[in-house]
């Protein structure tokens, strides 16, 4: 599986070069797309309800409490319920993987937080003499990443990896 925000060449890229995978539409950037169009006093209420719908138990309960949501409010905001309904199955493709953390696999923000720490670590130094040096800091920071990421943070359970594969064969 594949996370992703919309764009359509990044899409369009990752049909091409990886055939058979699964593309789920990064939820944070997709409620960011939504709610670009909810007035700023409204926000905050309608993003709650807007969250229900990728909490629920399952991709039928998501789906009714999206068609709920849209119906509450096609009136009051059209182009954000629009943005909802062209998007929404995209944006469910974790409902496929049960064994999975969906909380881990339905949006891209850890790798957003590492590319920001990256960012920050390298920006401390502000100028590299070679580009050797830059590549060093930033692979000694992953390999450290890597390392306290297997051991404390277990990203995903290697038993659910399993019984993925098993699964799928």
């Amino acid at each position: 599986m594949v996370i992703s925000d919309a764009n359509k060449g990044l899409t369009a890229a990752i049909r091409e070069n990886f055939p058979g995978a699964s593309w789920q539409r990064c939820k944070v950037h997709f409620m960011r797309n939504i709610l670009a169009h909810i007035p700023q006093k409204e926000k905050d209420s309608f993003a709650a309800q807007l969250k229900e719908i990728w909490l629920a138990p399952s991709a039928e309960l998501a789906r009714q409490w999206a068609k709920q949501l849209s119906e509450r409010y096609e009136k009051r905001f059209p182009k954000a319920i629009e943005i909802l309904e062209d998007g929404l199955e995209d944006s469910l493709a974790f409902y496929a993987f049960p064994e999975l953390d969906t909380r881990k696999i339905s949006s891209t923000n850890m790798l957003e937080r590492l590319n920001r720490e990256i960012r920050r670590r390298t920006s401390v130094v502000g100028i590299f003499p070679n580009p050797d040096s830059y590549l060093l800091l930033v692979t000694t920071y992953l390999m450290e990443y890597a390392e306290d990421w297997s051991v404390s943070k277990a990203y995903l359970n290697p038993k659910s990896i399993q019984t993925l594969l098993q699964s799928a064969a």
